[in-house]
């Protein structure tokens, strides 16, 4: 029971630093060189830290609580995007973490904020009604990946301490 309110309370916490990020990250100006909206993907620390540490529940919850807000205080189209990137993008984090013990943090970021990047042009496809957003994909796989590589080098240092946090309760 402890350790449920425990689990609890950090998904609660890595949520707010998630919404907390996703705030400051819109606040960005996007390069001129890059695809509109790009961002770094800082909140996707959240999604690593709980998708290793927690568990499917917590790691899918902080993605829709990502896509709520971006709905709030975005749009419909942000929260839409945010919905699809961040379930693809968690989704194969979860894979990732479970089965490959040889692509590392900084590998699994790399591939998920690709998926992330995916998920949201396909959904840019759908809205738009062509194919013509996908001259974008270069771009976006190139600033995926450096973002991967940021968010997993980030997770590498940081979630060996919260895994000793967690067995400590």
């Amino acid at each position: 029971m402890k350790q449920n309110t425990y689990k609890l309370a950090l998904t609660g916490l890595l949520g707010a630093c998630a919404v907390a990020l996703s705030y400051l990250e819109s606040l960005l100006p996007t390069a001129g060189f890059l695809p509109p909206g790009a961002k770094p993907g800082f909140s996707n620390l959240a999604n690593m830290f709980a998708a290793a540490a927690l568990g499917p529940l917590p790691a899918f919850g902080i993605a829709l609580l990502k896509a709520g807000f971006a709905a709030f205080t975005r749009g419909g189209t942000a929260g839409l995007m945010s919905l699809c990137g961040g379930l693809l993008s968690t989704a194969v984090m979860l894979l990732l973490f479970r089965r490959d013990k040889k692509l590392g943090y900084v590998g699994i970021g790399v591939v998920s904020a690709v998926c992330h990047n995916l998920g949201q042009l396909a959904v840019a496809a759908a809205m738009v009604g062509s194919r013509s957003v996908l001259l974008y994909l270069p771009a976006l796989l190139l600033f995926g990946a450096a973002a991967g590589v940021l968010t997993g080098l980030v997770c590498r240092a940081a979630l060996p301490a919260l895994l000793r946090v967690l067995r400590r309760k």
